[in-house]
């Protein structure tokens, strides 16, 4: 490689690092990172700031803001505290149920909602209810901890559910129907077998004590709690009636006669038209600019670094290994899965998508980019600070002050969430090879 693109890389693994390390000024870290990119492309002219910015995907992140955008609508109607409160109901306040149902709650709602959202909203009435039934602190960490993945999962299962998704279909790599059903059926197949080992074998609830009393009594303090909660149906239906809408156009309109980001775009902004004082107050005040700058931001470095060749060289030398192809795959998916637990998901899946169009131009591109897709989402629950919600999720439990029927202080931090990581970690990634593998050899 040349100097640039070595500096070029420097500069992207190094920002990607720091901001990890230093979440809290992810922000600065990953602009000056945009900012000396830019510098270097132009001095050692393999590209101006103007051809950079030009290469960004703006309709990616035009999908971004609007959906985001249309997950504020669906707060707004209420819906996921009612929910969650439905499903309490339902677990009879059984831990082993709790634990179940909000897991299958979560990987639905992080279908269709960004995982930090559904988070937000449903977190406070899980949390509620531990504190009243005094769960402890090895209960506290898989139930968190699965909630936590199963949000990963169903972010994955859907071209909408989370960043790296989104990212796929607004490139056009891969159709919303398509992604959809090759997606859907290995994400829930994780989550299944998640479920089926820590219900099983973890058995986290099994050093809780059994009283019938105290869980009557914790859901008639939930359900007093929440009695006044219901559906504003005056923001939910247009909510309702613009996704609806939306699926339909992604699944059967052809991508290049309307575009993803096009169809996102009316959808929400008809949403939003239908509910005109809560939308224009959403627009001023709820847009998620930190997101949105922070990948504007990304996505330069990213362009910094394709235009100085490197991403084609890694291309290169993956494709010419002495290797069969099923191995490269195998051996892509598997880096991917190990640097998104590192570097979170929204970078790895930024970085490493060119060098998936060069396997794909070889292997079925199914394969390939679903096969990524599950990889960052092995990723992502490897560590808690990999994980979009699991760094809102430690703060909320911090700040809910639990504490163990002997009255010691729960915790949920990274090393708390470590065992739970691995095990997701090893499921998921299994899962994302042996999919991978199995088209390639159907091919």
């Amino acid at each position: 490689m040349t100097a640039t693109a070595l500096i070029a890389t420097a500069i992207l693994v190094g920002a990607l690092a720091a901001q990890a390390v230093w979440s809290a000024w992810r922000l600065s870290i990953v602009t000056a990172g945009a900012a000396a990119a830019c510098l270097l492309t132009s001095i050692s002219g393999v590209a101006s700031t103007r051809e950079l910015l030009a290469a960004v995907p703006w309709d990616v992140l035009v999908m971004l803001v609007a959906l985001g955008l249309l997950s504020e609508l669906v707060i707004e109607s209420r819906l996921f505290g009612v929910l969650a409160m439905a499903s309490t109901r339902r677990s009879g306040a059984d831990p082993t149920r709790l634990l179940v149902l909000f897991c299958v709650g979560m990987y639905v709602v992080s279908g269709l909602v960004n995982n930090l959202t559904a988070i937000l909203f449903v977190l406070p009435i899980l949390l509620q209810l531990f504190k009243l039934l005094g769960v402890s602190q090895r209960y506290l960490t898989w139930s968190l901890g699965m909630v936590v993945v199963a949000c990963n999962l169903g972010g994955a299962a859907t071209p909408i559910g989370d960043f790296p998704a989104i990212l796929l279909l607004g490139s056009g790599n891969m159709a919303f129907g398509d992604y959809l059903v090759a997606a859907a059926p290995p994400t829930l197949a994780a989550l299944i077998a998640l479920l089926a080992a820590v219900v099983l074998v973890v058995r986290p609830a099994r050093d809780l004590a059994d009283s019938p009393l105290s869980r009557r009594l914790a859901l008639a303090v939930m359900g007093a709690l929440f009695r006044r909660v219901t559906i504003d149906r005056r923001v939910l239906v247009p909510a309702a009636v613009a996704t609806a809408a939306m699926l339909a156009a992604w699944t059967t309109l052809p991508a290049d006669l309307v575009g993803p980001e096009l169809i996102c775009w009316l959808g929400v902004g008809g949403a939003l038209t239908a509910v005109p004082r809560t939308g224009e107050r959403l627009l001023r005040t709820r847009i998620d600019m930190e997101a949105a700058l922070f990948l504007l931001s990304l996505f330069v470095m990213v362009g910094a670094v394709s235009r100085a060749g490197t991403f084609a060289a890694l291309a290169d030398w993956l494709t010419t290994l002495p290797v069969s192809s099923p191995v490269q795959l195998a051996l892509f998916l598997l880096f991917a899965g190990l640097a998104t637990g590192l570097f979170s998901a929204g970078p790895s899946m930024a970085a490493l998508l060119e060098v998936a169009e060069a396997l794909a131009a070889r292997m079925p591109p199914t394969a390939v980019y679903v096969g990524l897709a599950l990889s960052v989402c092995a990723g992502s629950s490897l560590f808690l600070t990999a994980a979009t919600s699991g760094p809102m999720a430690q703060i909320m439990t911090e700040r809910a002050g639990l504490r163990d029927p002997r009255g010691a202080p729960l915790r949920f931090g990274f090393f708390a969430f470590v065992p739970v990581g691995l095990l997701a970690f090893a499921v998921i990634q299994s899962i994302a090879l042996a999919y991978a593998l199995a088209i390639v050899a159907m091919a």
